[in-house]
């Protein structure tokens, strides 16, 4: 059943999406030292879900660096890393990618324009025609860095995450962000990854997008308790609405839409539609998966209901 300190997490989770939406971030160097061993060289592609923009790693204390993702394409990306790898006579051994999103992956030409050998040094999971493929587990290794590779679905079905040893930091793509919260594909696998990723005991995080994490642990934490708070208030919901039943001429269960309006009350429409509306279809279908609830279509439109209360009819009139 849901609760209060339930609403609280939701009110807390979509307070801070706002504000990370907002004018509110942080500001991010175009390139930095993050540390000795790790420089983050900004995507330039800042937006709504890009926050900042695609951070973009380069990792190792020697001439050889791992390259992990490579923003979305854009010119001043490519400018920024050819600076910096001229500048301090360096070159690429590796390019891994944390998953097939374009503001990831799209600056690959680039790299190979700049490089043609790089061309046999790009890996990712789920290989794209003349990539390498990444093994869960696979480890990676130049001067001062030691990278392993940990198969983390959800966000995307070939999400990886990179586990720096040298740091026990965890590089999270975009299964865990730097400010507000992530979207996923598939919510059970998503949050599987999650218990892989805090297995680890890595301490700090590196983003794809916004600031680098310092309590890593914590981060995760209130990723799975707001993702398993909205999962009942949710189904609450649901269930509300199955106990105060429904006319013989009603129309049965709930519309995703009328769920929201129920769980978060009056919210900008352009949130709903970006973030709030998907994010509840994502845990209607994990409940669904589990059978806790199902769906009709009523006049080409899904209504959901709790499994074990429904009471009215399944057809359209």
């Amino acid at each position: 059943m849901a609760t209060l300190a339930n609403v609280k997490i939701d009110r807390e989770f979509w307070k801070d999406y706002l504000s990370a939406q907002g004018n509110q971030l942080p500001h991010l160097n175009d390139v930095e030292d993050v540390t000795n061993r790790v420089i983050r060289v900004m995507g330039g592609n800042p937006g709504e879900m890009q926050l900042q923009g695609t951070n973009t790693f380069l990792l190792g204390t020697g001439k050889a660096r791992i390259l992990i993702d490579t923003g979305e394409g854009t010119p001043v990306w490519s400018e920024r890393l050819v600076e910096i790898l001229k500048a301090r006579d360096l070159y690429i051994s590796h390019v891994l990618l944390t998953h097939w999103h374009g503001d990831h992956t799209g600056g690959v030409p680039d790299l190979i324009e700049y490089d043609s050998a790089l061309a046999d040094r790009i890996y990712k999971s789920h290989p794209d025609p003349g990539q390498k493929d990444i093994e869960d587990g696979q480890v990676f290794a130049v001067q001062g860095a030691t990278v392993k590779a940990l198969f983390t679905p959800g966000h995307a079905i070939d999400h990886m995450c990179f586990l720096l040893e040298e740091e026990n930091a965890l590089f999270t793509g975009d299964n865990v962000l730097g400010h507000g919260f992530t979207v996923v594909e598939d919510l059970a696998l998503y949050l599987q990854s999650l218990d892989i990723m805090a297995d680890q005991g890595c301490i700090i995080g590196y983003p794809a997008h916004g600031v680098r994490i310092d309590n890593l642990p914590a981060k995760l934490n209130q990723y799975i308790r707001q993702r398993r708070a909205r999962e009942k208030l949710i189904y609450a919901a649901l269930l509300d609405s199955s106990a105060k039943g429904t006319r013989a001429n009603s129309k049965p269960g709930l519309t995703t839409r009328e769920i929201v309006g129920k769980v978060h009350g009056d919210i900008p429409k352009q949130l709903i539609e970006s973030a709030i509306e998907p994010s509840t279809v994502e845990i209607l279908h994990m409940l669904a998966d589990t059978r806790k609830v199902g769906f009709v279509m009523y006049s080409g439109t899904q209504r959901w209901f709790v499994n074990n209360a429904r009471q009215v009819h399944v057809g359209a009139p």
